[in-house]
């Protein structure tokens, strides 16, 4: 039972901790393949944070529970969030699972994968903030999952927000930020292994340090991290909008491989849904954030995502929500309808939203966003900029595809090349120069100049 298969679910920092137990299983003689049907012991890292991962996760599971009805695999582990949260009922209703490990369990992995354990009789430890410890560091092993020119770094685990929608608490313990040498540590080893991209994250970025008693460690670390040699990228992921400190926009306005970009979830802008959240603010101070934001770093692009129908949002809410994203016009935005979750403050509150309402209103803002990023992008038709190149298209195998610095992987549109110089293709993770010459709503057409 010595391959290995991985399913990994949800968010990078979810992907993170599979890199981490792959790392630690390779690094004990195991052998790590893509394909689950070929595994000896199939891990499944879940997600639990909405209805949707939830299920997907749940599909995952019984996916690799029929392989290994089949006889493909001999073992079948189920790690993550979703066992924080349902881990009783799991183990009631998935006799076919050989083994639970929660989120402060990683290093559990190499015990579950090895055959001669008896995998029922381990212990799912429930999370509480008094067990609420595990974090890794430079020294631990990793098997990266995503692309060799761009790798995700965990720089905090867990969250003391009180956010009214949010389980994470719950499923990743309290906030605790690792420390900021361990973190320049893994930077330069990975810059060593060929990444040109560092992308941070953690359940809420912009406090890395404050657990520390740091002051503005996140400025700190990121001017840093941008005096890295072979790093040519360093982004930021997951702030909190009353923790961007000027400090943290300085290092945006001045370092050159901080790259313009701010990554900012607001779930929303009226005062009355905002206050129902546990978020506070209103769309006059989140305005003028914004103003802040874009004066002190210029060209700097603001993604954020939006919460459509959660609890007591009236249209009147809704449309305040509408104005601000027609007033701001956002680089980036991703909207969400409200997923009412047990266990969090929200599960409780009166005045649902009719799920038929909160879908119509999640359109509406997405085509407000369409809009206003089409006429975005059509302004840069005939520019030339600096483009991460990344291979083939996933859209068509005749176009290849690449990212500028205002671009996020996989959550934020492209660039798509349909020319090259004399057919000479880049490597992938090469910085080119492209003239765009094609704008759509998310995406930007261009030919890479000689």
């Amino acid at each position: 039972m010595k391959k290995v298969g991985f399913v990994s679910l949800g968010c990078p920092k979810n992907l993170v901790d599979s890199e981490v137990m792959m790392g630690q299983l390779k690094q004990n003689g195991y052998e790590i393949t893509a394909d689950a049907a070929e595994a000896d012991t199939v891990v499944v890292n879940t997600c639990g944070f909405i209805d949707s991962a939830k299920q997907e996760s749940i599909d995952a599971i019984l996916e690799a529970a029929r392989l290994k009805t089949e006889g493909h695999a001999q073992r079948l582990v189920v790690a993550g969030c979703l066992v924080e949260r349902y881990r009783d009922e799991l183990k009631a209703e998935m006799p076919e699972v050989d083994a639970f490990i929660g989120t402060s369990q990683i290093n559990d992995i190499l015990a579950v994968c090895d055959p001669k354990t008896n995998t029922r009789t381990l212990p799912v430890i429930p999370l509480g903030h008094q067990t609420a410890t595990y974090l890794y560091d430079e020294s631990t092993p990793r098997v990266l999952a995503t692309p060799s020119h761009y790798a995700f770094i965990k720089i905090a685990e867990g969250c003391d927000r009180p956010c009214a929608f949010c389980f994470i608490p719950q499923m990743r313990g309290h906030f605790r930020s690792r420390r900021f040498g361990s973190i320049v540590a893994e930077a330069h080893q990975l810059a060593e292994e060929g990444v040109k991209e560092l992308i941070l994250v953690a359940q809420d970025s912009s406090r890395y340090g404050e657990d520390l008693d740091k002051p503005d460690a996140l400025a700190r670390l990121l001017r840093e991290l941008s005096h890295t040699d072979g790093i040519e990228w360093v982004r930021v992921m997951y702030t909190y909008p009353t923790h961007i400190s000027d400090g943290f926009l300085d290092v945006l306005a001045e370092e050159p491989k901080a790259v313009k970009y701010l990554d900012m979830p607001l779930q929303h802008a009226s005062q009355n849904v905002l206050k129902l959240m546990k978020r506070g603010g209103n769309r006059a101070s989140l305005e003028r954030l914004i103003e802040r934001v874009r004066r002190r770093v210029p060209g700097i692009a603001v993604r954020t995502t939006f919460i459509s129908g959660f609890p007591g949002e009236t249209e009147e809410d809704f449309k305040e929500l509408l104005g601000f994203v027609k007033n701001v016009e956002f680089d980036r935005v991703g909207v969400f309808t409200y997923s009412d979750e047990e266990g969090t403050p929200a599960f409780t509150l009166p005045n649902k939203v009719p799920p038929r309402t909160a879908s119509r209103r999640r359109t509406a803002l997405m085509k407000e966003q369409a809009r206003i990023s089409q006429r975005n992008n059509k302004t840069r038709v005939g520019e030339v900029v600096r483009v991460l190149f990344e291979g083939e298209s996933k859209e068509s195998e005749l176009l290849w595809q690449g990212r500028m610095e205002t671009q996020a992987p996989d959550i934020d549109g492209c660039v798509l090349i349909n020319d090259v110089p004399d057919g000479v293709l880049p490597s992938v993770g090469d910085f080119v120069q492209v003239e765009i010459t094609e704008a759509h709503e998310h995406d930007l057409i261009g030919r890479i100049l000689a």
